[in-house]
């Protein structure tokens, strides 16, 4: 009897040797494949922009799964297609009139601080940007960064491609992986955010929408040249959080100066008065029909991510955290304490 129990003994502690074992693996696979997982995620949100508009286009047309989903296919690409055709060699020219006129406006920003007395901070700063920007190493670097981010670009379109064309297959597939006694609150859970991240993403491009073209109204009455670019450029960076619309105005700003001071200030109250326009009148109504996240929550994520996946970190922060933000909500304070918590889009 005793050597019974001795036996049941070791047998209960090699099974959780075994499962700490696995559960380590695991964590170190996943933290290996981090960068793996968040493109996958990209992937995701790709995916269900394809069978949002798949799905719209299935209700008006009455046609069957597969070709609405490849009418979506060739409606985004068309969609960019068309801009290009229209826009695209007037948005390339001012591109090109940014690149070679940012120097003459970097150069009279020098001077104006010259004339402010402050040379020395800024003839270091200048010289931080040279020492940085030169050199064939540093141009090697930039070229090869810039064919990773296409080739993971190319990636994504076509996993959120593959993952649109049999998205019920994945969704399987994934919530067999958990213990059956578990499926229901993680096929619940999966319905949370899908429904917050379609919010999400509804929210955010129609947000960026009305900031590219508000800014590029204002730059075109301000009279500053390229300001469909530059509109543009704002347009894109909104999709990132605090950061985004920071970088889309120094570029505005700098070549304002070209112009004087004077138009210089203008844009700076132009940037500003559209951020508050943003922070006070078009987030508030556009969260009132999406996924509101607190301020600190979503400022703490971004430099998280950014610190855990780089660019694509701070690219994919907010969405990531709206999906991190559902699960803690549905998995943790609903079922696991038992406490009432409003979902996105299901809850008041």
């Amino acid at each position: 009897m005793a050597n019974d129990t001795e036996k049941d003994g070791d047998a209960r502690f090699l099974r959780r040797l075994l499962l700490a074992i696995l559960v380590l693996a695991t964590a170190w696979l996943f933290w290996h494949l981090r960068f793996v997982l968040v493109l996958a995620f990209g992937a995701v949100l790709f995916a269900m922009i394809l069978l949002a508009i798949g799905r719209r286009l299935q209700r008006w047309l009455h046609i069957p799964d597969r070709l609405a989903m490849s009418l979506a296919i060739l409606l985004i690409v068309g969609g960019f297609g068309g801009v290009l055709l229209l826009f695209g060699a007037q948005i390339s020219g001012q591109a090109e009139a940014i690149a070679r006129r940012l120097p003459e406006a970097l150069e009279q920003l020098r001077e104006l601080a010259e004339r402010w007395g402050l040379a020395g901070w800024a003839q270091q700063r200048f010289n931080e940007i040279a020492s940085g920007s030169s050199g064939f190493g540093d141009l090697g670097r930039f070229l090869m960064t810039l064919g990773d981010g296409l080739t993971n670009l190319v990636i994504l379109i076509f996993g959120g491609i593959f993952l649109a064309a049999r998205p019920q297959l994945y969704r399987t597939g994934l919530i067999k992986l958990v213990p059956e006694g578990a499926r229901g609150n993680a096929a619940t859970a999966l319905d949370d955010c899908d429904t917050a991240l379609r919010l999400w993403l509804k929210g955010r491009l129609l947000a960026m929408v009305v900031v590219g073209v508000l800014i590029g109204v204002g730059l075109w009455l301000i009279g500053v040249r390229s300001y469909l670019a530059l509109a543009l450029l704002a347009a894109v960076l909104e999709f990132v959080p605090f950061i985004g619309p920071i970088l889309a105005a120094v570029p505005a700003i700098l070549l304002a100066f070209l112009a004087g001071p004077e138009q210089a200030l203008l844009v700076v109250g132009l940037f500003l008065i559209i951020q508050q326009l943003e922070g006070n009148l078009i987030t508030p109504i556009i969260q009132q029909h999406a996924v509101e996240l607190p301020a600190a929550l979503l400022l703490f994520s971004l430099l998280a991510f950014a610190l855990l996946f780089g660019v694509i970190g701070i690219l994919l922060a907010e969405p990531l955290t709206v999906a991190l933000f559902v699960l803690v909500k549905r998995l943790y304070v609903r079922d696991a304490l038992h406490t009432d918590t409003p979902m996105p889009g299901k809850d008041g």
